[in-house]
């Protein structure tokens, strides 16, 4: 086992499951130059290529030998981390780890856990925020906030519904002299005008097409404007006047509550099963997990109608 390269197999393993140097480089966290050093080592060592030089590295082809390492590296030293990550972690069987999208961790769950420690003071949460959708078993988490549909063999339940709706700057609402009583009337007109963009969110869920599938054609190009690459960055472009936003209400809760955005509709284009909880089946039978979930699901009930602050829900205070 001495003589095993595993720094270099470590890399190769990251290309492999990255498809590419520069993204398993981004993924470790060093330069991509270092990861095609080890690949050139390992190549050197087993005397033989591993990566098929005729192409290009947006679609990186692997030799037989090289497919076959990489398929037996990655898996292995999946393994292998999982393993060290489960003897690392020494939790007290009251801490609960949380994950979600950034959008939904920083405005639907942050806003709502301290609640969460006034109905459960003896729980500890920590809250793990990523973009991209990983295994529970690679997060260590114990449950996952999801937008959208679960992966195939999840433990997931339908968690929250959500709807879309235009939103913009009061400031902005204001100087187009938009008549509240009469929003969709100035909505339409506003829509139109192709100074005035309109922000795009990367989330397909939420894209301006659906607008217009429910409410029909706004005369204007649907590709046009800037786009985010998630939902929390949207809001925030519309709160600076940057355009108008199609929010998903569950998200822009707190800003209507607070005025920093205006509803430029009274119509929704309803999601339904927007959200999921993805449960772990290693942790689900934790007392601690088990009451965290049953509160998400409580506050997850709240009409996504209601957008005059948070619901009072205070569950009964238990003692793990």
């Amino acid at each position: 086992m001495r003589d095993l390269p595993l720094n270099a197999l470590r890399a190769f393993a990251s290309v492999y499951l990255m498809g590419g140097i520069r993204p398993a480089g981004r993924s470790l966290g060093v330069a991509h130059s270092a990861v095609a050093r080890h690949v050139t080592e390992l190549e050197a060592l087993v005397g033989a290529p591993l990566i098929e030089r005729g192409g290009t590295e947006r679609a990186l082809a692997f030799t037989p030998l090289g497919e076959r390492l990489g398929r037996e590296a990655s898996k292995t030293l999946g393994s292998l981390e999982k393993t060290w990550l489960a003897a690392r972690e020494r939790r007290p069987p009251n801490a609960v780890i949380i994950s979600a999208v950034p959008s939904v961790a920083a405005l639907w769950l942050l806003p709502r856990l301290p609640q969460l420690a006034e109905a459960y003071p003896g729980i500890e949460i920590s809250v793990l925020a990523e973009q991209r959708v990983r295994g529970q078993a690679d997060e260590g988490c114990d449950l996952s906030i999801r937008m959208g549909k679960p992966q195939p063999g999840e433990r997931a339940i339908p968690f929250m519904d959500d709807a879309l709706t235009p939103v913009s700057n009061p400031d902005l609402f204001a100087r187009l002299r938009l008549e509240r009583s009469n929003l969709d009337t100035g909505l339409s007109a506003l829509l139109s005008q192709t100074d005035v963009p309109l922000l795009h969110d990367r989330d397909p869920n939420a894209g301006w097409s659906l607008w217009t599938d429910s409410r029909g054609p706004i005369g204007r190009d649907l590709a046009s404007g800037p786009r985010f690459s998630s939902s929390d960055l949207v809001l925030r472009a519309a709160k600076q006047s940057q355009g108008i936003a199609l929010a998903r209400l569950r998200l822009a809760q707190d800003d209507l509550a607070a005025g920093t955005l205006i509803r430029l509709s009274d119509h929704n284009v309803r999601l339904p099963d927007a959200y999921w909880i993805i449960i772990s089946r290693e942790r689900e039978d934790r007392a601690a997990v088990r009451l965290v979930r049953e509160w998400l699901f409580h506050e997850g009930k709240a009409p996504v109608s209601v957008l005059d602050g948070h619901p009072s829900h205070k569950p009964n205070k238990r003692v793990l």
